[in-house]
C-alpha cells in the first residue's frame, strides 16, 4: 500500500499472550502497509500488556477496568462496577485527545469500554473474536460495532453484526512462516511438548508427570518437552527426578522452535495455542480449561470436527484414555501424519495482514 499520510488507529484489549500478541501482529501488518500510521495500544494495569508493549517499543495507554463474568466474591464485582464508569471516562478522555481513525478491540478487560466509547463518539471501530463460542463482551458490542473479525466462522451464529469476516488467528511472523516449512522429524521417536501457557496449567503437569511416572515401558518411544511455569516447576523436577526423557523447562522462550521439535501437544484449547500448533502440524490433545461460556471447548470441539486432535475433557479426564492415545501416536505414524496434515489445513492464512487492509480500507 503506498498510502503515505498519517493515519491514527487505536488497539483496545490484553491481559494475556493470547490477545496481547494477536494485537501486535496486526499493529505491525499496520505499520508495514502503512510506515507513518501513528499506532497506539490501549490495556490496563493488571495485564502483561505493560511489560510486553515495553519490550516491543509500542505505545501503550492505561484505562481501569475488570472481569464481569465470574463467580465467586461478590466485592470483587462491586470492585470492578466502580471501575467501568472510570474507565469509559478515561476512555473517553483518550479517545478526544488522539482523534483515531479506527479503533479496534481485540479481547481482555480494556477492549469493551474502549470500544464503546469510540462507537459512541461516531467511531470507526471493530472488535476482533479468537473464540468459537464469543465471549459477553463481544456479544454485547456486536450489536454497535462496523465489522467484526472472526477467527471461527462457528462464532457468527452468537454475534449481531452484519459485516463478519473470518480471516482466523493473526500470529506472529515466526510462527507465520512456519507455514510454508516442511515437517522433519529429529529422530523416529515421538516427541510430546507439554504446554499450559506462559503460566503454565497445575492440571496438565499433574496428569502428564502421573502418565510418564506409570508407563516407563514407553520412555525408550518418547521424548517430552515439558514447560511448568514457575508455580510447578521445583515439584515437578523432584517428580522427575532422572528420567531421561523428560526435558524440563519452567519458561519456554524458543517456542516456534520447540514446535518443530514436537509431534504432539498436550494443552489447553486457547484459539492462539491451537493456531499455533497448526501452522506447525503440532497434533493437539486438548484439554479445554473449564468457564462459564466453555469457549476453549467450542475450540477444540472444532479441531475433532476435522479429525485433527483429541478432546479430554478436565472433569471427565481418563488416565487410560489419555495412556491409550499417546501409545496409538506413538505406534502409528501414518496416522499422525495424516492427522498433521488435516491440522495444518486450518491455519490461518496471512490473518493479520487481511485484517491490516481491511482496516485501512475502511479509513
Amino acid at each position: 500500500m503506498s498510502n503515505t499520510s498519517t493515519q491514527k488507529i487505536m488497539i483496545a484489549g490484553g491481559g494475556t499472550g493470547g490477545h496481547i500478541y494477536p494485537a501486535i501482529a496486526i499493529g505491525r501488518a499496520l505499520q508495514k502497509k502503512n510506515p507513518n500510521i501513528e499506532l497506539r495500544f490501549v490495556g490496563t494495569a493488571e495485564g502483561l500488556e505493560s511489560k510486553i508493549m515495553r519490550r516491543e517499543n509500542l505505545s501503550l495507554d492505561l484505562i481501569q477496568s475488570g472481569k464481569l463474568n465470574f463467580s465467586g466474591n461478590p466485592f470483587k464485582k462491586i470492585k470492578t462496577l466502580c471501575k467501568i464508569p472510570v474507565g469509559l471516562f478515561q476512555s473517553l478522555i483518550l479517545i478526544l485527545k488522539y482523534k483515531p481513525d479506527f479503533v479496534l478491540g481485540v479481547g481482555g478487560y480494556a477492549s469493551a469500554p474502549f470500544v464503546l466509547m469510540a462507537a459512541l463518539l461516531g467511531k470507526k471501530t471493530a472488535f476482533w473474536e479468537p473464540n468459537a463460542h464469543p465471549g459477553m463482551a463481544n456479544r454485547i458490542l456486536s450489536k454497535i460495532v462496523n465489522t467484526s473479525y472472526l477467527v471461527f466462522a462457528a462464532s457468527e451464529k452468537y454475534l449481531s453484526s452484519k459485516n463478519n469476516k473470518v480471516f482466523g488467528m493473526p500470529l506472529r511472523e515466526e510462527i507465520e512462516n512456519a507455514q510454508s516449512e516442511e515437517r522433519s522429524k529429529i529422530s523416529d521417536r515421538l516427541t510430546i511438548l507439554c504446554f499450559g501457557g506462559s503460566q503454565g496449567s497445575l492440571f496438565l503437569n499433574e496428569k502428564m508427570s502421573d502418565f510418564i511416572l506409570k508407563h516407563p515401558e514407553l520412555h525408550e518411544k518418547i521424548n517430552l518437552i515439558h514447560q511448568t511455569g514457575s508455580l510447578d516447576f521445583e515439584k515437578m523436577k523432584k517428580k522427575y527426578g532422572d528420567i531421561k526423557c523428560v526435558e524440563l523447562h519452567e519458561f519456554i522462550y524458543d517456542m516456534p522452535n520447540q514446535y518443530r521439535r514436537a509431534d504432539i501437544q498436550f494443552c489447553r484449547g486457547g484459539a492462539s495455542t491451537i493456531a499455533e500448533a497448526s501452522a506447525f502440524g503440532v497434533v493437539p490433545l486438548i484439554v479445554p480449561l473449564p468457564a462459564a461460556d466453555d469457549h476453549q471447548l467450542r475450540n477444540a470441539e472444532v479441531v475433532v470436527k476435522n479429525q485433527a486432535g483429541f478432546l479430554f475433557k478436565q472433569n471427565e479426564f481418563s488416565a487410560d484414555k489419555f495412556a491409550k492415545t499417546i501409545a496409538e501416536m506413538t505406534q502409528n505414524t501414518a496416522l499422525r501424519k495424516e492427522m498433521s496434515e488435516k491440522l495444518r489445513s486450518l491455519a490461518p492464512k496471512q490473518a493479520a495482514s487481511k485484517i491490516a487492509d481491511d482496516i485501512l480500507a475502511q479509513i
